[in-house]
């Protein structure tokens, strides 16, 4: 059964959040919200947190996976990124976008797209998501809660705690999320592309 963690939206408990993060650390996969909506997340070498996603989500192995980030320096340790590249990303940031850009050796392969070799890469502005990542020290590897035969993503804790009780390890709340996915641009060819249209402005893209 998963733990159930009911955390302040603006003042997460610490006790709540170190909590949260030892069961990541031990290489459990949590349900948590994003300024977007509920996302999946475990630690980059969870390969069995990955594979777990993929088995919730009926996800392919062309699946970007993305590295939710703390901040623009960790963001940095983790995809290569030219100069007008870094100026688009770092005006988006923290916001409801993913882009996607080459990954450096710092990625674990089975995190890559099989032949581009990218990564999806973001930075949350959500309280409780920050709070996390801060005390984890690295990205969370994510993907949005989406799951199959749904139209919309899950927004409520306690419904996600029923529907995935017994595949994942930890739900956490903090109140409603939105039901929109984050916008996903790609960058890995320079110029941006559009992937899916989401939550945020993506006039500066086009």
């Amino acid at each position: 059964m998963a733990k159930y963690f009911d955390v302040h939206p603006v003042n997460p408990q610490p006790r709540a959040i170190r909590q949260i993060v030892d069961i990541v650390r031990a290489d459990g996969l949590i349900a948590y919200p994003t300024d977007s909506c509920f996302a999946l997340g475990c630690r980059m070498g969870n390969k069995d947190g990955l594979d777990r996603i993929r088995e919730i989500r009926h996800l392919g192995d062309k699946h970007h996976f993305t590295l939710m980030c703390r901040d623009f320096a960790q963001l940095g340790q983790f995809v290569q990124i030219n100069n007008a590249s870094f100026r688009l990303v770092k005006a988006s940031t923290p916001g409801p976008y993913t882009f996607i850009l080459p990954a450096t050796k710092e990625v674990p392969r089975r995190l890559l797209h099989p032949r581009k070799r990218t990564v999806g890469v973001r930075i949350t502005e959500h309280v409780v998501a920050q709070a996390l990542l801060a005390e984890l020290g690295e990205p969370l590897v994510s993907s949005t809660l989406l799951l199959p035969g749904h139209e919309e993503p899950m927004t409520a804790g306690w419904e996600i705690k029923e529907e995935l009780d017994h595949a994942v390890d930890a739900v956490v709340d903090s109140g409603e999320c939105g039901v929109e996915p984050t916008t996903v641009i790609d960058l890995s060819d320079g110029d941006p592309e559009i992937i899916r249209v989401g939550a945020g402005d993506i006039s500066r893209f086009e």
